[in-house]
């Protein structure tokens, strides 16, 4: 079960993978839907810790997602899901472009 809330120290441990997509125009609300689809089954998955995806308030094109996992492993795993595989060959053309960019912590938080 996912925890209801994270201190920074929850926040701090674990495989952060960040990631841009823009849209390319008139695919905005389809890209939406496909992300909103895949916050239940991704959050479900053993090895994800958090899945938070955000839209920018100044242009409706562009999405940020925050992605916290257990381990880089879980990473992996997560992008082997049959979720993910159908959404992001139905989100790639209707994006312009699609960054992800992974992190690790490397200063303690108390």
């Amino acid at each position: 079960m996912k925890k209801n809330s994270y201190t920074p120290v929850d926040l701090n441990e674990g495989f952060v993978v960040a990631i841009t997509i823009e849209a390319r125009e008139g695919e905005e609300n389809a890209v939406a839907a496909l992300i909103a689809g895949l916050v239940a089954p991704t959050l479900a998955e053993p090895g994800v810790k958090l899945f938070i995806p955000y839209r920018s308030s100044t242009d409706p094109q562009l999405f940020f997602i925050y992605e916290l996992y257990v381990d880089e492993d879980g990473w992996r795993a997560h992008q082997e899901t049959g979720h993910f595989i159908a959404a992001i060959a139905d989100l790639v053309p209707r994006a312009v472009r699609r960054e992800r960019i992974p992190f690790v912590p490397y200063a303690a938080v108390s």
